[in-house]
This record gives C-alpha cells, sequence and structure tokens, in this order.
C-alpha cells in the first residue's frame, strides 16, 4: 500500500482524515502499525488552536502503542508489541550531555514536530520503541506514555515509604500519580477533584477522596493531627490548587508540579521558607520512567483494567476530541484505526 488513513489538524477545532501518503521508512527505523492512541492535554491544546509549535496539516498523537511491521534496526520480531517513548531531543545541549535529554533545551515531540500516532502507520527510530510483555492488551499499553509522566512524578518527589500524600486533581495524569505513590510504598494517598464523576473513579480505585464541600488542607489535617502531607503533588495546575499547596504540606515536606500552569501563579513562598518545603517540577519522564511503567503495568499491580477509557475509530477523530474535551465519561479518550477496536 502506497497511503494510508490518518487524521490531520486542519484548522482550529477542525481534524479531518484523510489519505496520505504511507511513511518512508528511513535506514534502521521501524514501521509501526498503530494500536490505539490516547489524547492528553497537549492534543486538546493543538486542537483548540492553543499550542504554539503544532502547524496546520500536522497528524497529531504522542500516547501510541501498535505493532512492529518492518522492525529495521530495533531487534524487535514483527508483530511485537510497543509503546512509544516520543520525545525528540537535540542532543548537543547541557542537559542532553549530561543525560537529561528528557530536557533538552529544544525539546520536541512526535505528534507535534513531525507526524503521529492518529494514523495508520508510524516510521519511528528504534530508541523510541519498547516492548510490551505478551499478554498486555494494546489498549491498555497506550496508558504507558501518561503513566511513565506518573513515574516520574513519584521518582522525583523523594517519597518515602510510609508517607501520607495528596494529589490535587482526579484527572488521568492524577489518578495515575496517585497510584504509582501507592504502588511505590504511600501509606495513604488523598486525592482531592471538583467533578463528582471524577470523585468516584478515584474512589472505585480505593484512594482517600475529600469529601464535597471541604479542603485537602482540613481533610490531612484531621487525619494527621494538624501536620500535613509529607509529599503533595499537584495534578491540576489551578491557581486555586497553587494557593493550598503549602497549607496542605507538612514542615519539611515535598511539593511537587506535575500539571502545567498555563501563566504565572501566585504561591505562598513565605510558606515555602518557614516551612523549609522542598518543590520540584515535572516535564516529562526518562528511558527508565517508560521501563517501570510498562512493568507496573504488566503487574497488575495498578489495576488499570478498571481505568475509565473510551476508543473512537479514526474516522470518528472530531468526535473523540469533543469527547476529550468534556471529559464527561472516560479518563481516557483513545482513537483506534482498528475498526474492531473502538466503542463507538
Amino acid at each position: 500500500m502506497s497511503t494510508m488513513r490518518a487524521a490531520v489538524w486542519t484548522a482550529t477545532d477542525t481534524a479531518e482524515v484523510r489519505e496520505i501518503p504511507r511513511p518512508e521508512v528511513p535506514e534502521g527505523w521501524a514501521l509501526v502499525k498503530m494500536a490505539y492512541n490516547g489524547i492528553c492535554g497537549t492534543d486538546l491544546a493543538i486542537y483548540h488552536g492553543k499550542h504554539p509549535r503544532a502547524q496546520h496539516g500536522l497528524v497529531p498523537g504522542h500516547e501510541m502503542s501498535g505493532w512492529i511491521v518492518e522492525p529495521g534496526g530495533s531487534g524487535l520480531a514483527e508483530g511485537t508489541l510497543v509503546v512509544v517513548e516520543p520525545l525528540i531531543s537535540c542532543g548537543d545541549c547541557r542537559a542532553c550531555r549530561t543525560g537529561a535529554a528528557h530536557v533538552c533545551n529544544r525539546l520536541g515531540l512526535y505528534g507535534i514536530d513531525t507526524p503521529g500516532g492518529m494514523a495508520e502507520y508510524v516510521a519511528l527510530p528504534p530508541h523510541t520503541l519498547h516492548a510490551v510483555p505478551g499478554g498486555v492488551d494494546a489498549r491498555l499499553a497506550a496508558l504507558v506514555e501518561p503513566l511513565a509522566v506518573a513515574v516520574h512524578a513519584v521518582a522525583l518527589s523523594g517519597m518515602e515509604q510510609g508517607d501520607t500524600v495528596a494529589v490535587f486533581g482526579a484527572g488521568p495524569i492524577g489518578v495515575l500519580t496517585a497510584l504509582v505513590a501507592r504502588a511505590e510504598g504511600a501509606g495513604r494517598v488523598v486525592i482531592t477533584e471538583p467533578s463528582p464523576w471524577r470523585r468516584s473513579v478515584a474512589e472505585s480505585f480505593g484512594l482517600d477522596v475529600v469529601p464535597e464541600g471541604s479542603t485537602m488542607t482540613a481533610t490531612l489535617h484531621a487525619l494527621t493531627g494538624g501536620e500535613g502531607a509529607d509529599t503533595t503533588f499537584d495534578s491540576a495546575a489551578h491557581p486555586s490548587v497553587a494557593a493550598e499547596l503549602t497549607d496542605a504540606t507538612r514542615v519539611l515536606g515535598r511539593i511537587v508540579i506535575v500539571g502545567v500552569y498555563k501563566e504565572p501563579t501566585a504561591l505562598n513562598l513565605r510558606d515555602v521558607c518557614f516551612k523549609e518545603q522542598s518543590m520540584v517540577g515535572v516535564r516529562v519522564y526518562t528511558t527508565a520512567d517508560v521501563t517501570r511503567a510498562i512493568e507496573l503495568l504488566a503487574s497488575g499491580v495498578l489495576g488499570l483494567e478498571k481505568f475509565p477509557t473510551v476508543a473512537y475509530d479514526l474516522a470518528d477523530v472530531s468526535a473523540a476530541f469533543d469527547a476529550a474535551t468534556s471529559g464527561a465519561d472516560a479518563l481516557k479518550v483513545l482513537v483506534t484505526p482498528l475498526k474492531d477496536g473502538a466503542d463507538r
């Protein structure tokens, strides 16, 4: 076949499914048949015309799972289920030279700076491909990329065994961060979320949920004798959350900013000083984080078979973006070129 179906972002709030040339595969690269691609906040920013780098004509998507069609130099057998580490680094800046390519000064991403996964096929360099153990469903495997963000956040936090952990926001990253923290040894995980439906999802995973009408700070103080959380994750990136982070966190506690704020936001830096709190930001993840995410997913310890997803056929990509924008009935909206893989 010389052509394939792909979703193409053609204008603000507009994506069309077109027949485009099947990608040429550079020497040593692999060709991957796409299974599922998740829609995240970055994709929504592209779709709504708010991403500074995205250009019309782009094939979006970076939360990819699929099967090896042409192995190239990957060393993987044809038919192997893989997930993609979609980062593009320059290799020259200080971060790249010192082993921190995930925060490259010129970091790029498949699905923004080069064609992404909302297509039938994608050509990818071998270092981006991670084999998934047998028995893992391709639909579930599409969660590895956002799961790697959660793994990275917990790894950076310095969380200790038995910690009381606070998570602001029960969106996909918030819930995944809470589950990873628990799997990595948190003693108690408390999560807050304004949406009743998302609170019910968090409860279904056995997480402690801040009751409607209460606050994270009040809930934590009741649980900790007024001390607050040992480790706090902000996955909401909302000014009202920023205003509460230091109150909710104990003296010498740790605050991790996981969600990306769209503009400068007020923060109580006096509390940071007086309570000697530490704070760290999260951008994406390292290769080791992707590997750990695959391990956690394959082990079943996170219970992600219960993670609410909905899959749309590639032909219905506009409806998929609308569903992801509303966030009404799924934590993760997926797009699939597999006719029998879609729910609607």
